[in-house]
């Protein structure tokens, strides 16, 4: 059997994915990240769905080169995002869903430990770069932090999965002023909030192809 090399494989991933998009309105730095999330799940009609709110190519990109953290709300999206870029980089990544004092604090006080896990990294990280791939309930956290003036994302990449308050929690963070890449509707999960980010940090220490699906003339 011939088994073809991954970025062979990837990079005709790539091209199939452009084929059947066809025309589309995406800038060439946000159709890099849409074309990954539409690759880490398989599904095209995603692509409507994606919003980029206040520039958050531009600030995540700055952020990166300034060095920022990173910060996920579960360990599975953490475990998707390329550790090549991290250590050529020195990035730091937390994820402080396992942390004692979460568990402790959901047992004492209730709520997920995805919740208290994001007001920790908040407290603990500060200004970064926030991924949510799974609970809405840590965008709730997120959401509650710039609205009280504490601390304020560099970017929110907003990706949860599932039916309960889900498209609510996106929408709210559609709603703030923080540069944000929200995946809308019920859609979302782990694969595609780390192949958003991964292409974000290909965007800024290298680009894997230079292939762009042509854009609508606007």
């Amino acid at each position: 059997m011939n088994v073809p090399a991954p970025h062979d494989i990837m990079m005709e991933s790539f091209r199939i994915i452009e084929d059947e998009i066809g025309p589309h309105k995406f800038s060439e730095q946000e159709w890099p990240i849409v074309r990954r999330m539409i690759h880490a799940c398989g599904e095209l009609d995603i692509a409507p769905l994606v919003r980029f709110a206040k520039e958050p190519v531009e600030h995540g990109l700055a952020a990166l080169y300034r060095g920022c953290p990173l910060v996920t709300d579960i360990s599975m999206v953490a475990a998707g995002i390329s550790k090549k870029h991290l250590r050529a980089r020195n990035l730091q990544l937390h994820c402080f869903i396992d942390d004692p004092e979460v568990h402790r604090l959901a047992q004492d006080q209730g709520g997920t430990r995805s919740y208290w896990g994001m007001a920790k990294a908040l407290a603990d990280v500060g200004p970064g770069i926030y991924v949510v791939g799974s609970s809405p309930t840590a965008l709730w956290a997120i959401a509650e932090s710039i609205r009280e003036g504490r601390v304020r994302p560099d970017l929110v990449v907003a990706v949860p999965v599932g039916f309960v308050a889900v498209e609510e929690s996106k929408e709210d963070i559609l709603s703030l002023d923080v540069p944000a890449i929200v995946l809308r509707g019920r859609k979302g999960g782990s694969g595609i909030a780390a192949a958003a980010v991964n292409a974000l940090l290909e965007l800024a220490f290298g680009v894997e192809s230079s292939s762009h699906a042509p854009r609508e003339n606007s």
